[in-house]
């Protein structure tokens, strides 16, 4: 039975019949598949100018023709992302399409990059929203990765409910948020084009500054195109949808890309006009909202959905890295306890280890965004880079009608990609360089994983030539601490079930010991009881030894040994830690033991 705070957090069970209405509707699908896209613009346009100050912001022109180009790439992805949702509509995203046209460690290599950086996006996305918080109220700096894991819990609460219910929260404040950019955006770009606000000295397109080279303009081109981690989502989380689930996620996916095309040129060019240059405590989006309306309560209402956006983005990670697990679990290389369904309907194993995940690389990184956001950017463009190769192959092979402008569009995406990431790599080896060893060691667990599931398979098949003891009889070891009700109870138990009955108690005083021995042939003199004095005060070190050699008797006698461990259970959870633990960690122990079945008899306390 559930305790009362497991209903209240995450609601009642769901039955399997309705899994159907865990669907989701356009609306709802961008609410939580598009969340962590659109909130991007939040720290997107903030990445490039903190790459462009370090030259002086006389440089901050050149955001402007690097906005145009990752507006490029947002095409092209796009595009790419949209094949791919007609093409395999049963999901998976850049893991499938690299695994069947690439090669199986291209998939694992994509669905690993994929996992790692789910659980970057909900650390940079509640770590941004710190910082909006932060920037509105100062006074919670020094709180930063406290606040940031609450929220993770929070967020992580509301995905176990379901994906319906969590849609159905986060939609409100998505909205919100697209809501106050569009009037900040407009607002701002009206207000310039009258002449209303004095702008900042900022230099004007085309001017020459010195320092600029073009591996400088190349970073902050990769640090902008962090803003187009995300989109990917939507591909990967097909299954989620309402019939026809492919038509109903390329319109979602078209949607997504057209408004955060929009936010992400009209931030830029609002940056530009109003000179805004980055800060330790307040964002690029808090200075362009206070040069627009000031203080008032627009500007906090901006914050306020920014944040929650930011926070809720990494609702994205939640939809899409159960969904990731799964199809890596349904082929063998992920345990499969990521194939089964929790209360609500939804993979709550994958929720749950996302949110662990992600909460240790808030406290690895002090929850400082500028700080995640290179291996985030290397974790999305890894998978970017081999689905539009995986696209490309497929349509080289199977030349379908129209290929060719196809081709062309994932030829550009592929390019552009693979671009970005060489150029992370150069600029910000410091700080990627983890994901040569995090790489390596994921495919090498996943093909491990694989070759366990692969040995154990005809372990377990039933066969004609089945190699299975015929035993003649059962031995059983029943371990006594005391002559109380609950060794009564196990003893009657063993007698049922067992030929020969053996009692063993180990002792750590050899009086006491002696004492012990001469109650119970008192008691129960029909049983043979074993006393094991322990030199070293270990109950289970003479136990398994005496385990061992039963075991040899049994075997020679061809009979079965059973060790019968009799456990009281306290009325209540919390009065487990008033008693040792000692037949748990006795069971543990047996449980490595071959031929040795370990049985457990349980006396229910009343109060």
């Amino acid at each position: 039975m559930a305790s009362p705070l497991k209903r209240m957090l995450i609601g009642r069970p769901l039955k399997s019949s309705e899994a159907g209405e865990q669907k989701l509707g356009k609306l709802k699908a961008l609410a939580v598949l598009s969340s962590d896209a659109l909130s991007s613009v939040a720290y997107g346009t903030e990445q490039i100018l903190l790459v462009l100050i370090t030259v002086g912001a006389a440089a901050m022109w050149y955001s402007l023709p690097i906005a145009i180009c990752v507006l490029v790439l947002l095409f092209a992805l796009s595009l790419s992302y949209r094949q791919i949702i007609y093409a395999y509509p049963q999901g998976g995203g850049a893991y499938v399409v690299s695994r069947e046209n690439i090669g199986k460690n291209a998939g694992l290599l994509a669905g690993g990059s994929l996992l790692v950086d789910y659980m970057l996006t909900v650390a940079v996305s509640v770590s941004s929203g710190t910082d909006a918080i932060v920037a509105a109220i100062p006074s919670l700096y020094q709180f930063t990765v406290p606040l940031a894991i609450i929220l993770v819990i929070v967020v992580t609460v509301i995905n176990l409910r379901g994906v319906t219910e969590s849609a159905t929260i986060l939609a409100i404040p998505v909205y919100f948020f697209v809501f106050s950019m569009i009037v900040m955006i407009v607002t701002g770009l009206i207000k310039l084009a009258l002449g209303q606000d004095v702008t900042h000295e900022t230099a004007s397109v085309g001017t020459h500054v010195s320092g600029v080279t073009l591996i400088l303009l190349l970073r902050a081109f990769a640090s902008g195109s962090a803003s187009l981690t995300g989109i990917e989502a939507i591909s990967n989380a097909v299954p989620l949808f309402k019939d026809p689930k492919a038509k109903n996620a390329s319109r979602t996916l078209i949607l997504m890309a057209s408004i955060l095309g929009f936010f992400f040129v009209g931030i830029t060019l609002l940056a530009y006009f109003y000179g805004v240059v980055p800060e330790l405590k307040s964002t690029v989006l808090s200075q362009i909202a206070e040069n627009i309306f000031g203080r008032n309560f627009f500007y906090y209402f901006i914050q306020a959905t920014t944040a929650l956006i930011l926070v809720l983005a990494a609702n994205t990670g939640f939809s899409a890295f159960p969904l990731l697990a799964f199809n890596l679990s349904k082929d063998k290389f992920m345990p499969r306890m990521y194939l089964d369904r929790g209360d609500r309907l939804g993979y709550s194993n994958g929720i749950i280890t996302l949110a662990l995940g992600s909460i240790l690389l808030i406290i690895l990184f002090q929850g400082k965004t500028e700080s995640l956001i290179p291996l985030y950017s290397v974790g999305v463009f890894i998978p970017f880079t081999l689905s539009q190769t995986g696209m490309i192959i497929k349509w080289l092979k199977e030349k379908p009608q129209g290929y060719k402008s196809k081709l062309s569009a994932n030829l550009l995406g592929a390019f552009i990609s693979f671009t970005v990431l060489i150029v992370l790599f150069i600029t910000r080896m410091s700080e990627v360089w983890p994901v040569f060893i995090l790489m390596p060691a994921m495919l090498y667990v996943f093909h491990r994983t694989r070759t366990h599931y692969a040995k154990l398979a005809p372990q377990l098949r039933i066969d004609e030539q089945m190699d299975l003891p015929a035993f003649e009889g059962n031995a059983v070891v029943i371990c006594v601490s005391d002559t109380t009700k609950v060794v009564e109870g196990a003893l009657r138990y063993a007698k049922s079930i067992g030929d020969t009955v053996i009692a063993v108690h180990v002792s750590l005083d050899r009086q006491e010991g002696k004492e012990f021995v001469e109650r119970w042939n008192r008691i129960h003199p029909e049983v043979r009881i074993a006393d094991l004095y322990s030199t070293y005060r270990s109950i289970t070190e003479p136990l398994m030894k005496f385990i061992d050699t039963a075991q040899q008797k049994a075997n020679q006698d061809n009979y079965s040994l059973t060790v019968l461990i009799p456990q009281f259970i306290p009325k209540k959870g919390w009065q487990n830690v008033l008693h040792n633990q000692t037949s748990l960690l006795i069971r543990t122990k047996l449980l490595f033991k071959k031929d040795v079945v370990v049985s457990t008899y349980p006396y229910h306390l009343k109060e």
